[in-house]
């Protein structure tokens, strides 16, 4: 789907556009030139390369286009003979060859050297793991040494040059291609069924970098969005902690936990703690603390998560969660159940 597409669909949905205008117009934060990790850095930087020799390229071949066009404009005293023609020069023929032969080595060389560099990186010891599983139409993240997991919302810990400690993301997918791509961190790289697809990233800073699913792959892919939550190591480690524990609700939300129980949601969902297994949707266990819901494409509160539950389809057209199609008292139970989940 051209990227276009993609921007259109988010800003004509009203339901999403408090969200979607910020992930669309937040200072060029799906943007390259604004890198923030080493290798978004060495993209960068190739890319300005890249640029550098094809506008060069340009200069020269249209300022040459635009000095033959004009020095040998036709005149009023030309004669109407033709002029003589030159058939074949030796010269001519080695430098325009040579010369695209040699910036193509160049280019081929320089962008090997940074594939070759980033995907050879030495892997530290300190390095987080979190295996990345791509679904239609949202991710799974797993920390399988903390024993998380989570959706949607990946929080790393931020990686500085005085403690190095990138995080590696070990990625498939559970049914189509998709594609993994945060610009402001890392290159694209796709998540592919029966294979495992590894790639890293090193935030230098904190804060939220906004990313997309690169790859074509159904109906709701321009909002199969990305945040990943840069954090400082002491805050990184509060959110595991609190990943770790029971999820807390409220005493008064016994009636929509027992709506959630007898209806279809257990064999999709996983709620620690209750009979809630499934693996198919999102794990909800924390789903109170999480931003946003319907992979990063509607903001996470009680009247968007109420519609959500209502009728999925109507907020995300495609989405593989069907209606529940709970009656009002049933409904705002399991609402409020949900949005004690922290």
């Amino acid at each position: 789907m051209p990227r276009g597409s993609g921007l259109l669909e988010l800003l004509n949905a009203p339901h999403t556009w408090p969200l979607s205008a910020s992930a669309v117009f937040a200072g060029g934060q799906t943007s390259i030139f604004s890198p923030k990790g080493t290798p978004a850095h060495s993209i960068f930087t190739l890319s300005m390369f890249v640029l550098a020799i094809t506008a060069g390229i340009f200069l020269v071949a249209g300022g040459a286009l635009a000095y033959v066009l004009i020095r040998y404009r036709r005149r009023t005293a030309d004669s109407d003979h033709e002029p003589a023609q030159v058939y074949g020069s030796n010269q001519i023929e080695l430098s325009w060859t040579v010369i695209p032969l040699i910036v193509v080595v160049v280019l081929f060389l320089t962008t090997a050297r940074v594939i070759f560099s980033t995907e050879h990186a030495n892997r530290p010891d300190g390095a987080l793991a979190v295996i990345v599983i791509g679904h239609q139409f949202w991710w799974e993240f797993r920390y399988p040494k903390i024993g998380i997991v989570t959706a949607n919302e990946l929080h790393i810990p931020v990686s500085d040059s005085k403690a190095s400690r990138p995080t590696y993301l070990e990625m498939s997918s559970a049914d189509t291609v998709h594609s993994f791509w945060v610009p402001q961190l890392a290159g694209k790289t796709d998540v592919i069924p029966n294979r495992v697809n590894l790639m890293w990233i090193d935030p230098e800073a904190s804060g939220v970098y906004l990313g997309q699913c690169a790859q074509y792959c159904g109906t709701q892919h321009a909002k199969m969005l990305l945040r990943v939550y840069a954090q400082s190591q002491g805050d990184f480690d509060k959110w595991a902690a609190q990943q770790l524990q029971p999820a807390r609700q409220d005493a008064g939300a016994a009636e929509g936990q027992a709506v959630f129980l007898r209806n279809a949601c257990i064999n999709c969902h996983t709620i620690a703690g209750t009979v809630a297994t499934g693996r198919f949707g999102p794990d909800l266990t924390h789903l109170a603390s999480r931003d946003t819901i319907a992979s990063g494409a509607i903001q996470n509160t009680a009247e968007n998560l109420r519609k959500w539950i209502d009728n999925p389809s109507h907020m995300k057209a495609g989405c593989l969660m069907p209606s529940m199609h709970l009656d009002d008292s049933d409904l705002n139970a399991v609402t409020a159940y949900l949005t004690t989940l922290h």
